[in-house]
């Protein structure tokens, strides 16, 4: 019985996904076109294959072979020993701290401090940002376009002058914290606190 797409890309990548996996996700699909166009190019033309929450690793652009099969054949970067599932990790990242920017709200100068949060389909509840290891305050989130794009947030700071390390960490929709714990990205994607300087 087929179990398998083994899916070959024009750049020489190739994976295997479990057709029980493609059943039971409808969400996952092949992509063709953007907004009624031909996909772009540099984004994968002339097919992709999506899969939500996971990354991209698994998830081959430039496809140019589809073949069913029951043998299962491990992945381009399954071969170099990265990840079999490659589900996504909860992350948090400081993309900006505007000390350009200051906003002046009575008497206090406020420093707009902005990035992403994304858990994929587990969703984000909170976000929280510290300063010089203070106490953590909650951010703003903007209402992410889909239930697995990344969550904008952004948090106020209360400006003082001087050299400042600004970290932030996030809960999935459930509650559940990201992992705390520093690890690379390698096999299985990087985890930990991330933590911006100025």
């Amino acid at each position: 019985d087929a179990k398998y797409l083994d899916i070959t890309s024009e750049d020489g990548f190739h994976e295997s996904v479990a057709l029980e996996l493609i059943n039971n996700d409808p969400r996952i699909m092949f992509c063709y076109d953007w907004d009624g166009q031909p996909l772009p190019k540099d984004h994968g033309f002339p097919l992709r294959i999506w899969i939500p929450d996971r990354y991209g690793m698994k998830q081959p652009k430039w496809i140019t072979g589809i073949e069913v099969t029951d043998e299962y054949r491990q992945g381009y970067w399954v071969e170099r020993n990265w990840s079999e599932t490659a589900q996504v990790k909860t992350t948090s990242v400081i993309d900006t701290v505007a000390v350009d920017n200051i906003i002046e709200k009575g008497l206090q100068r406020l420093v707009p401090i902005g990035g992403i949060a994304w858990a994929g389909d587990r969703q984000i509840s909170k976000v929280e940002v510290r300063v010089d290891g203070g106490d953590w305050q909650e951010a703003d989130l903007r209402t992410p376009l889909s239930e697995t794009t990344w969550v904008i947030w952004r948090y106020d700071w209360p400006f003082v002058d001087g050299e400042h390390t600004f970290e932030v960490r996030t809960y999935e929709g459930t509650g559940t914290p990201q992992i705390a714990e520093q690890s690379p990205q390698r096999p299985d994607g990087a985890t930990g606190i991330h933590s911006y300087n100025i």
